[in-house]
């Protein structure tokens, strides 16, 4: 059974900074591609970042391109999300996702990943 959860959620100014953790119960984490998500109220869940298993390809959501760090530490079963220059559209619940994938793929789909954490609230204000 795989089991993820996040934290590092708060509530911050804009132009701030938070990370993101995500630690994963489960064999070979190294073998499974990274996600992170996020849902604002009344908007569906949308793609932020996502990242290969061994942690050589990394993608993002164009409004967070450049502002957020997808990464990730095999040996401690855990990946991460550095956010700065936060701002008030960032506000949402943030979810991490695993899915076992070949070492370099990258899944950005929401509908590729079966494991899912419980979510961390990040609220930016301005």
């Amino acid at each position: 059974q795989v089991q993820l959860v996040e934290s590092g959620g708060g509530l911050v100014q804009a132009g701030g900074s938070l990370r993101l953790s995500c630690v994963a119960s489960v064999r070979a984490f190294g073998s499974y591609a990274m996600g992170w998500f996020r849902q604002a109220p009344g908007l569906e869940r949308e793609f932020v970042a996502t990242i290969s298993a061994t942690g050589s390809n990394t993608y993002y959501k164009d409004a967070v391109a450049g502002r957020f760090t997808i990464s990730r530490d095999n040996t401690k079963n855990t990946g991460y999300l550095q956010m700065n220059s936060l701002k008030p559209e960032d506000t949402a619940v943030y979810y991490c996702a695993v899915e076992p994938a070949p070492p370099n793929a990258i899944l950005a789909a929401s509908a590729r990943y079966d494991y899912w954490g419980q979510g961390t609230q990040v609220t930016v204000s301005s």
